[in-house]
């Protein structure tokens, strides 16, 4: 469920988010950068469902292979 809420911003925030964003996507935009801060995780379910992503998991071994040459290379 969706809640309407009205808040104030300086004219110049305004002016940018609506040039930025974009109209009609600044609801989403600030509820994605609120959430982390005041809706708590499950993390257990969070890893999981990043773990059942096949595409992300891929891109981020894809990555870990790619960077531990870069470990071996540094001087101790």
């Amino acid at each position: 469920m969706h809640k309407k809420l009205t808040i104030t911003l300086e004219e110049d925030v305004y002016e940018a988010l609506h040039r930025v964003v974009g109209r009609g996507l600044i609801s989403r935009f600030i509820e994605d950068l609120v959430r982390p801060h005041v809706v708590e995780q499950d993390l257990k379910e969070a890893y999981k469902a990043m773990a059942q992503d096949e595409a992300r998991e891929l891109e981020a071994l894809e990555w870990a292979e790619a960077v531990i040459g870069d470990v071996t290379d540094e001087t101790r």
